[in-house]
């Protein structure tokens, strides 16, 4: 019993309501600490020119983050045009913002593009090294600044890069003495593993990818600090950006707490206090993270016209934004190429028919064909080698 409550409070669906409410609770104790005036004040400061740059930014930000997943796709072996996994980030930029939880969106374009690609593993595995590399990148950048910058975190942080370097030096001594006296694994595993990080090493670190997915992720970074700069200065704040950068890295760290609404909760909790503990003032800080708040959902719109755009398509015949995998044409038994008219496909022979010699060879071939269709009903542009004729979009 205490085992399956155990299991029912930790799957995702009781995850993703305990983050919501927590994100609504520190909503809550902040208007209930400050009052709304820093709320409201945040939203009449916003204009249109802040919210054109705001666009800008948000375009810059997406199309480098786009063109980052591309080159991890294409790091573990499976196809993504710039221009579609623009489009998709657009959209998952959106549900991020618009869901509770704030992850729905990635969910969504890592489940569709391993359907479209033909291979889901290999199509979440994308989405999830293209988001690590960009939290990566925020935890090496922010630590440095952290350390070398004055914030309110200066001396704890100072204080615990020593512990924190112990430990992680205690950590890999434990791996190494792990893998040393392990029991041997079996050797499929072994392989399923040694695949596994051979493609993140691909991915990330390979000669090709690393200078891409490294200019993309700087680039993205410092895009989302010039919005946290830009919503400074649509609040008001008197302060440079050698003042505003950490407190912009402590932001960026606090969004990406399990415990948000949209992205709502810890980022204007942590900015409130930080503001307040650098004496700028705890409602300046709310202020700023509500501008923020507004500024990167209003960059993050154009995800609504690529999600009615795909709806209305997919209305009328299919989503196409991602190429179909490569169908193979291998020679038909006969030995003519096998090309089967749009729309049609062939029949097996009968024993009755004119063609009863070898029909069960036949019944035995088109048999074990109609069961890999049926099993791969939910991937309808691919087609395995073995069933010795091309599958395209009009014949499914």
């Amino acid at each position: 019993m205490s085992a399956a409550l155990l299991g029912r409070l930790t799957s995702p669906a009781v995850r993703t309501r305990l983050g919501t409410l927590g994100g609504v609770a520190i909503l809550a104790v902040l208007l209930w600490r400050l009052d709304t005036g820093p709320l409201l004040e945040g939203l009449r400061r916003i204009d249109g020119p802040a919210l054109l740059a705001g666009l800008g930014i948000g375009l810059v930000t997406t199309v480098f983050s786009a063109w980052r997943w591309a080159l991890v796709a294409r790091g573990i072996g499976i196809r993504l045009p710039l221009g579609a996994a623009v489009a998709d980030y657009y959209r998952a930029l959106f549900l991020n913002a618009a869901l509770p939880g704030g992850v729905l969106g990635d969910v969504h374009r890592a489940v569709r593009h391993g359907r479209s690609a033909g291979d889901m593993g290999r199509g979440v595995r994308a989405v999830v090294l293209e988001r690590t590399a960009g939290q990566v990148a925020l935890f090496a950048v922010g630590a440095l600044v952290l350390v070398s910058m004055p914030s309110p975190v200066l001396g704890a942080v100072r204080q615990a890069v020593p512990v924190a370097g112990l430990g992680l030096v205690g950590a890999c001594a434990v791996v190494m003495a792990v893998r040393m006296n392990r029991a041997p694994v079996r050797k499929e595993r072994h392989g399923a593993r040694r695949g596994v990080f051979a493609e993140a090493r691909e991915a990330l670190l390979s000669r090709r990818n690393a200078p891409g997915v490294l200019v993309s992720s700087v680039v993205v970074l410092a895009g989302y600090v010039g919005m946290f700069v830009l919503a400074a200065d649509v609040a008001g704040v008197g302060a440079s950006v050698g003042e505003l950068l950490p407190l912009a890295v402590l932001a960026l760290l606090a969004m990406g707490l399990p415990l948000n609404v949209g992205g709502w909760g810890p980022r204007e909790g942590v900015t409130a206090w930080a503001f307040g503990a650098a004496g700028l003032g705890a409602g300046r800080g709310l202020t700023v993270a509500v501008v923020y708040g507004v500024l990167s959902l209003v960059a993050s719109l154009p995800g609504v016209v690529v999600l009615v755009g795909r709806w209305c398509s997919g209305a009328r015949g299919g989503d196409r934004a991602f190429p179909a995998p490569a169908a193979s044409s291998l020679p038909h038994p006969g030995g003519a190429a096998s090309k089967t008219p749009a729309g049609l496909r062939p029949c097996p022979q009968t024993p009755e028919g004119p063609e009863s010699a070898g029909s069960s060879d036949n019944r035995e071939k088109y048999g074990a064909k109609e069961s890999v269709r049926l099993s791969r009903s939910f991937l309808p542009f691919s087609a395995e080698a073995s069933e010795g004729r091309p599958m395209t979009p009009e014949s499914v």
